[in-house]
């Protein structure tokens, strides 16, 4: 039927062509990888034995459909079309036809089942997924047709979107202007290949904080004709879903932004592109309170205005019953905010069991009991369920992070048993104390990988949500989230820098693939340390103080930007013409934004410790940071105005913006007084630091129960436990004098949160228990998480010479980073 077999599984993007039955589990996953990572495997530009021809000598296959399906089909043949024109320059002609339906929705790929013409498998009845196959002669006059067919409406406009992605449209190429290369001819590898179903059931987005770019970019340029934010931009938005396999929206819900049931048509959009609405946790019942609740904030108290709450959640259910949503159960008060009403915390939590009942009965009473409802233990309303509210077993339970990217609890054994499962929902971007970070997307990759990973192997596979912001200019951090829930497995089992490389390779030049992974390793890397929206080093209200670095640890580090800077200025000429303003976008514009941030702030810190004892070096290093200043003014001016033609314009400004928030958003930086004639100076030797003794994930000899995280910390990688994990040790030889040992992890959480991070290092023999308290919110998570660093100092110093160190235990989830070594103080020399 088409020349193939399918593996069939959990995980069946593996392919096992006919010929290549003997393949080990290994092989199976390496051709998968390079399946995935690699469309020129099954779609390449010249014939061979067994191809179907989509496109060859000015002509491209016919897309056909049937009027019967759904209505997203319709949309994802249309983008085909539009793709296989804007790759090809062809126009539709030649004996091959590509055949896109949906199992019982398309009469004509119904009948080849029927006739056993083609192989379903498994396909029938399963969740979002699709296979690829083709037929001879399946009509009359059609010579061969490449089929898509999918299981549902989502399941086949993925396959559309498969194949548009196979001949080099990338998800990205509106959003990120990812130009297509020309391909003059495509020919699709024989074989039958399946995809789906997705790891995660409902896999999406959450708009938030919009009124930075996304908002002004809309209402200024890209859609001036609507109110912000409308179908026009909801259009473009759901198809980079669809095509990023993603199923969910949390719509924009800001003050200034309308609502996004103000206006019917972006619903009736939603359902046209099979999109799933929802809303966040702070917005049940599908409604966005900032923007529809007209009463006063008071008046929205169940304990005095329950008729009148219940009424305008009832509205939403009646206009909304007939559409595929998820629906938010519970109650928080207007933005954000704690519920209104009920003083004591046994009487929130029997509110809210009230609460959560009234809802249920609306959508009983509207004819959607089963319909996916969702409740979130985020902020107060975690401590109300851990008081003993009950949730409904068929309610999935969304564990959020702490907002910085380090998930707060994971569900233990009676919560995976739930028959509503679990989710995640996950800040990319976040506005919020102690410090947001709203600018560039700075979270590794790599810490999406174990955060998410470590959720999905404790059950929390049924809704995954990741907050990124304006989405621009947090594309590589979307695409790897939502890889991820589409194919935890696959994803995760990739190195970073592989997982990178692919993706730049796709979307800006695969000759460059390699450097610019490269490239961004270092950005994540250095931004780690400190995001540019976090370069204070004191918490809103307390004192200012400067970094702990010294001068010569600052320049080492802008030495570290300095030289990404030229690695990204090297490669601009070697980016092809129509891919330069994609490179700019993923590329140039954070890595050099960044290091700017870092020049200015830096600089002007060495200017003020300089002032009173260098003035002629104080001067130069104040005039370094008005250059730095002024090269973020002229990027920024530069993405807004001149990429793409000015398509962005309004969508990009620097941290901080505005001047609301400011509770919780950095300080201005101050500069130096600008126009200050600088004094003749004599060079200062930039002597870097003295390297400190220092024990990374690499040095620690191999050992069961331990693995290295690529990708991750400022060393590159760290030392994670496994389920069961053995002793693994090192060796370090320290010079002359009294050494303190600190064991450096990051900031994650135990399985419950509230629980301490425990681990026991062995150093000589000598057992060092060692303790981190977790208290989200206080001075300590919040020194944490802008650090990205927890420092668990010895109780003891060490001596000269040459020490063994062993882990020997760990609780599930601590991440280590490294053994630092720091010349010991003499309490002496205090006083």
């Amino acid at each position: 039927m088409g020349g193939a077999d399918i593996l069939e599984g959990s995980f069946p993007r593996i392919i096992l062509l006919k010929g290549a039955a003997s393949l080990t589990g290994l092989a199976a996953l390496l051709l998968a990888f390079a399946v995935n990572a690699h469309a020129e495997s099954w779609v390449h530009a010249s014939a061979r034995k067994g191809d179907v021809t989509l496109a060859s000598g000015q002509q491209v296959a016919h897309v056909v459909t049937d009027p019967a399906d759904h209505a997203v089909v319709a949309i994802a043949a249309q983008d085909l079309r539009d793709d296989l024109a804007t790759v090809t320059r062809g126009t539709p002609g030649g004996g091959t036809q590509i055949w896109i339906g949906t199992l019982g929705r398309n009469a004509a790929i119904d009948r080849l089942v029927v006739d056993r013409r083609i192989a379903i498998g498994s396909l029938k009845g399963a969740w979002e997924s699709f296979l690829i196959t083709s037929v001879d002669r399946p009509s009359p006059g059609v010579a061969r047709a490449l089929l898509i067919i999918g299981s549902d409406r989502r399941g086949t406009a993925y396959g559309a979107y498969e194949l548009s992605r196979a001949i080099g449209v990338s998800p990205w190429h509106w959003w990120a202007d990812v130009t297509p290369a020309r391909r003059a001819a495509l020919h699709v590898a024989k074989g039958l290949r399946r995809f789906g179903p997705p790891s995660v059931r409902y896999r999406g987005i959450f708009l938030n904080d919009e009124d930075w770019g996304l908002v002004p970019w809309a209402a200024t340029t890209h859609a001036p004709d609507e109110k912000p934010l409308g179908p026009k931009t909801y259009a473009r938005l759901f198809e980079l879903l669809l095509r990023l396999k993603a199923n969910l929206l949390w719509p924009a819900m800001h003050k200034l932004t309308q609502p996004f049931n103000a206006d019917p048509a972006n619903a009736a959009l939603a359902d046209r592109y099979a999109i799933v609405m929802g809303s966040s946790h702070a917005e049940p019942m599908l409604r966005n309170n900032v923007g529809e609740w007209t009463a006063p904030p008071d008046d929205f108290n169940y304990v005095t205005n329950a008729p009148g709450v219940q009424r305008y959640w009832q509205t939403r259910v009646a206009s909304h019953a007939r559409y595929e949503s998820i629906w938010t159960l519970g109650m928080r008060g207007i933005h954000d905010s704690g519920m209104v009403g009920p003083a004591t915390l046994d009487d929130r939590r029997a509110t809210l069991d009230h609460i959560i009942a009234d809802q249920r009965a609306m959508l009983d009473r509207a004819g959607i009991p089963q319909a996916p409802q969702v409740f979130t233990p985020y902020k107060e309303v975690l401590d109300l369920y851990r008081a003993g509210l009950k949730i409904p077993d068929d309610v999935t339970l969304m564990w959020p992070d702490d907002n910085f990217g380090y998930i707060r609890h994971f569900p233990d054994a009676a919560e995976r048993a739930r028959a509503g499962g679990s989710g995640v929902y996950y800040h990319l971007s976040y506005l919020g104390a102690p410090l947001s970070y709203l600018w560039l997307s700075t979270t590794p990759p790599a810490l999406i990988r174990e955060e998410m990973g470590r959720a999905y192997d404790r059950g929390a596979r049924q809704i995954w949500v990741a907050n990124v912001g304006d989405l621009k200019p947090a594309e590589l951090a979307t695409d790897y989230f939502l890889s991820l829930a589409w194919d935890v497995d696959a994803t995760r089992a990739r190195p970073i820098d592989r997982f990178v490389e692919s993706w730049a390779a796709e979307n800006i030049a695969p000759a460059q693939a390699r450097p610019i992974a490269t490239i961004l390793r270092d950005y994540h890397r250095l931004n780690f340390d400190r995001r540019p929206g976090h370069l204070q080093y004191y918490l809103p209200g307390e004192k200012a103080r400067p970094s702990p670095l010294s001068i010569a640890q600052a320049d080492a580090r802008l030495a570290d930007f300095a030289a990404m800077t030229s690695a990204v200025t090297a490669l601009e000429s070697h980016i092809p013409a129509d891919r330069r303003d994609a490179f700019f976008e993923l590329v140039t514009y954070p890595v050099v934004a960044s290091a700017a941030a870092n020049q200015r702030f830096f600089a002007a810190e060495a200017h003020d410790r300089l002032r009173d004892i260098d003035l002629p070096q104080a001067l130069q290093r104040g005039a370094i940071a008005h250059r730095a200043d002024d090269m973020l003014r002229d990027l920024t001016h530069r993405y807004n105005h001149a990429i793409a033609g000015g398509k962005w314009r309004g969508m990009m400004a620097v941290e901080p913006a505005d001047g609301q928030w400011r509770s919780y958003r950095l300080t201005p930086p101050l500069l130096p007084a600008p126009d200050v004639p600088a004094l003749a100076a004599t060079p200062r030797a930039n002597t870097p630091p003295p390297p400190a003794p220092l024990l990374t994930p690499r040095d620690f000899t191999p050992a069961k129960g331990w693995r290295q995280g690529d990708g991750l910390g400022r060393h590159g990688n760290v030392l994670a436990p496994t389920d069961q994990p053995g002793p693994v040790s090192a060796t370090i030889t320290l010079p002359a004098g009294q050494w303190q040992a600190t064991v450096d992890i990051l900031p994650t959480y135990a399985d419950k949160d509230g629980d301490p991070l425990r681990l026991t290092l062995t150093i000589d023999g000598i057992d060092y228990p060692l303790t981190a308290p977790r208290q989200t919110g206080d001075r300590d998570w919040a020194l944490a998480v802008l650090d990205n660093r927890i420092a668990l100092p010895l109780p003891a110093p060490l001596a000269t010479g040459t020490h063994r160190l062993t882990l020997r235990a760990a609780d599930p989830g601590v991440l280590v980073e490294a053994i630092r070594f720091t010349p010991a103080i003499d309490k002496d020399d205090l006083h």
